[in-house]
């Protein structure tokens, strides 16, 4: 699998649906020591995947970790994704989401901002005021 640039544009994410692409994507991202990040096709809807623990040296600050919280908390109560998805503090999953489009797109604001680079996030998930 080729290197992931970090953070990783939408339309380079990987789609891990099925158990070999899922362990593909999973032993790139642990050997380039990068976070991993995916798509999954759950029938009609998609879910994203990402973990921190394939990246060891890899630490997420407290601004990052509540600018997360806060965008799931927004597509829940949006129904967007479905309540029992993840917001970290390692591991973090969004289930139910309608496209692969904009499961592409969360996923790499979500790779984005765990990179440090909220911009993308609050593009993708815009606060409520």
């Amino acid at each position: 699998m080729e290197p992931l640039p970090t953070p990783c544009p939408a339309d380079r994410i990987p789609d891990a649906t099925g158990l070999d692409a899922f362990e593909a994507a999973c032993k790139a991202a642990k050997e380039q020591r990068v976070v991993f990040i995916a798509v999954e096709r759950q029938g009609p809807l998609w879910v994203v995947k990402a973990d921190a623990l394939t990246a060891p040296q890899h630490t997420i600050p407290t601004t990052v970790h509540d600018a997360v919280r806060e965008a799931v908390a927004l597509l829940i109560r949006s129904r967007e994704i479905r309540p029992d998805s993840s917001a970290g503090p390692v591991e973090f999953v969004l289930h139910d989401v309608d496209s692969e489009g904009r499961a592409r797109e969360l996923a790499a604001a979500l790779h984005a901002a765990l990179y440090g680079d909220l911009e993308p996030l609050a593009r993708a998930v815009p606060p409520t005021t």
